[in-house]
């Protein structure tokens, strides 16, 4: 059996409890080298066969899973954050449904996620965004047309936009060029929950500025939009004494024109 695990955003401790338990049992690990915090292959098993995936090809990963499978044993695929998010896991599955090899998925905390802890951020504020796009900037990995950076900043929408921390000058260009007024509130949040996470606000036209200032090159977040500042939102309705639940009566809004 395969099991793909998302080994979280960065600190150790923020694994689920069912991926630390497929860890703990797994006779071979093969994990993101690059990424993915090494203090989480301290509770391995003892003679647990380890493999780092940052110096392998997708063959060769493919290779090992299916050795141990034909040796009876269990394997875990740690990716980082959580693998739906640019985790590469289809290819990886598809090739797996062809040899006919059982697996399945155990999520973890996503990227994003850790890098709104990094703040305390909310990024669906009523009354300013109710909507999060997550993306990236076209590298070596093309994006779609339909799904270029200008076309998606149009939305107003809160943005976290993943590996694209070298291309930051062209990021603020697009941004503005897609509706997003310069002064925009922005963040860049680097190795989210790590112990040397660093966060920094800033503006849109500021993003590569703030980058330089502080050395971020890599391994960085970039949150867009009105929701980065947490101000000027409506209170929640779920929450208001008037507002009427399946678990809550909510009362009767006063008559303004009563005493």
């Amino acid at each position: 059996m395969i099991h793909f695990v998302g080994a979280g955003s960065g600190a150790a401790d923020l694994i689920t409890v069912r991926g630390s338990r497929l860890l703990a049992s797994a006779d071979v690990i093969i994990y993101a080298g690059s990424l993915v915090n090494p203090q989480l292959l301290d509770g391995k098993k003892p003679d647990c066969q380890v493999y780092n995936s940052a110096k392998m090809t997708l063959e060769e990963v493919i290779r090992v899973m299916k050795e141990s499978e034909a040796k009876g044993l269990t394997t875990v695929r740690l990716h980082t954050g959580d693998p739906c998010v640019y985790g590469a896991i289809r290819e990886q599955m598809d090739l797996l449904d062809e040899a006919g090899i059982s697996y399945d998925y155990c999520p973890g905390v996503s990227a994003f996620c850790g890098a709104a802890s990094a703040l305390n951020l909310e990024y669906t504020l009523p009354g300013i965004s109710q909507t999060v796009i997550l993306t990236r900037m076209a590298g070596r990995t093309p994006v779609p047309e339909k799904e270029e950076i200008e076309k998606l900043a149009a939305h107003q929408a809160t943005m976290v936009i993943f590996l694209s921390t070298g291309m930051l000058e062209e990021l603020s260009r697009r941004l503005i060029r897609g509706g997003y007024a310069p002064e925009t509130p922005a963040a860049i949040v680097y190795k989210a929950t790590w112990p040397d996470e660093e966060s920094y606000l800033c503006t849109v036209e500021s993003l590569a500025e703030c980058a330089e200032a502080h050395g971020i090159t890599k391994t960085a977040l970039i949150l867009v939009g009105e929701t980065v500042a947490q101000t000027g939102y409506r209170r929640s309705e779920l929450y208001h004494p008037e507002f009427t639940t399946e678990f809550r009566q909510g009362t009767k809004k006063k008559d303004e024109n009563r005493p």
